[in-house]
């Protein structure tokens, strides 16, 4: 099954194309990268995908369901969003179990009390992420790293098919990004993790346990399939507006840009 069928999706806003016929399949048990500059159409391509903006002309079809003949809000349920913007609509006074709770309801904050059983699911997705021990600590009070682990269990509660991961590392200085990378690639690797797509600016987040990228440029498919067809200097060149390199070095990739 396709956890992700777009077929010659365009989308506009008033007189502006912000994606143009774009085709791309997400199998299951894949994990994807999106890569593209500022305004290339990754964000507008995340909420086609949840839902929350609506094509212009083509068709969606996720965790094989069509968009137009399924129910949307019960659809999200079975989809884990992460996103550095989350934080700041999260209630900063709550528990980060509860945070985690709030996303067996995909809401953002409790409007009711979990039960044992769900409570237990949450300490076991926070444990899932190495943080068990923050689980009754306020979320204003965590770090930065600790918050986008916390999101990470909210996303993954309600054992989601399909994770969504919308630049996590905003924020996070050089060694809370390396160990929440390591985490990520943990979790990748166990046998019931969801298909996951990462969107980032930087190939160097991109690490070994994604297989696919795929590249925007101007909201178009500028290049998508395996990671080493499509990280390539000529391509991100284009993608980005710049002459550049892309460097391989026992597993992770880097990119230089010419002067």
């Amino acid at each position: 099954m396709a956890v992700i069928r777009l077929h010659n999706v365009t989308y506009r806003r008033g007189d502006r194309r912000i994606l143009s016929d774009v085709c791309w399949t997400v199998k299951a048990g894949e994990h994807w990268a999106i890569l593209g500059a500022n305004g290339a159409g990754k964000t507008t391509l995340l909420k086609v995908i949840t839902g929350y903006e609506w094509v212009t002309d083509g068709a969606v079809e996720v965790l094989g369901q069509v968009f137009g003949q399924c129910h949307i809000p019960q659809l999200r349920k079975a989809i884990g969003w992460v996103s550095s913007t989350l934080e700041h609509q999260v209630p900063g006074r709550d528990r980060a179990v509860d945070i985690v709770a709030s996303g067996l309801d995909a809401s953002l904050g409790l409007y009711r009390e979990p039960g044992p059983e769900e409570y237990a699911r949450s300490h076991e997705a926070l444990a899932a992420v190495g943080s068990a021990e923050i689980a009754e600590q306020r979320y204003e009070l965590l770090s930065q790293g600790e918050r986008q682990r916390v999101l990470i269990a909210r996303a993954l509660v309600s054992r989601p098919a399909l994770l969504i991961l919308d630049e996590p590392c905003a924020g996070l200085d050089p060694a809370a990004r390396a160990a929440f990378l390591g985490d990520l690639g943990r979790l990748a690797a166990r046998p019931d993790s969801p298909s996951t797509v990462l969107v980032t600016h930087h190939i160097e987040e991109i690490g070994g346990w994604i297989g696919h990228v795929l590249v925007l440029r101007a909201g178009r498919v500028l290049a998508a399939g395996p990671k080493p067809e499509v990280l390539r200097g000529e391509i991100l060149a284009e993608a980005f507006g710049r002459p550049c390199t892309v460097e391989h070095c026992d597993g992770e990739y880097r990119l230089r840009l010419c002067v």
